[in-house]
């Protein structure tokens, strides 16, 4: 069987759903989301890594204003270095856009969200099964509900899948509770 993030799929028996579940249009996330959702979390984890080159200059910068050492590449290696960094990365997301095993990340599910768990479908007979206790962080964006479950691994729903407005307020609720999002 094949790998899905966080869950297993499964051929899914005929069941009644919860009646209560909010149940959302199709959608699958797009790779350009997923590359800008990873650069997020990882400016977010290595924010601090910032000081580095920003320490590297001030030093160099001291020394030259001193006069005790004149160098001026210092400055071009910095900045050639931190974007470097940048790039490897972005050119990391981008790469896992393209391999087929990551392919599911950007399937199209339909999602059936209750208090005990997240159902992915990708049809009525397949999908698989996600507990909310694999959900590491979640939070609500401008226009999206976010759900990270790993490094780089993320459940992205913009309300636009959503079918009304209470199935918005059911999941603010159900975040709250779960205690994800503050009131």
């Amino acid at each position: 069987m094949s790998r899905m993030y966080g869950a297993q799929r499964q051929q899914m028996p005929q069941a009644p759903s919860n009646p209560l579940a909010i149940k959302t249009k199709k959608y699958g996330l797009e790779k350009n989301k997923y590359i800008a959702l990873c650069m997020r979390q990882l400016f977010a984890n290595q924010w601090m890594w910032l000081f580095v080159p920003v320490a590297l200059i001030a030093i160099n910068l001291t020394l030259n204003l001193t006069g005790t050492y004149k160098n001026w590449w210092i400055y071009i290696f910095t900045v050639i270095g931190a974007i470097g960094y940048v790039l490897f990365w972005l050119v990391q997301f981008t790469g896992i856009t393209q391999l087929a095993q990551y392919k599911q990340l950007f399937d199209k599910y339909r999602y059936e969200i209750d208090s005990r768990q997240i159902l992915m479908k990708l049809s009525d007979k397949e999908g698989g099964i996600m507990k909310w206790d694999m959900i590491g962080k979640a939070y609500k964006e401008k226009n999206a509900y976010v759900f990270e479950m790993a490094k780089y691994q993320f459940i992205y729903l913009p309300f636009s899948v959503f079918n009304n407005e209470n199935d918005k307020k059911l999941m603010d609720k159900i975040l709250r509770d779960k205690g994800y999002i503050q009131s």
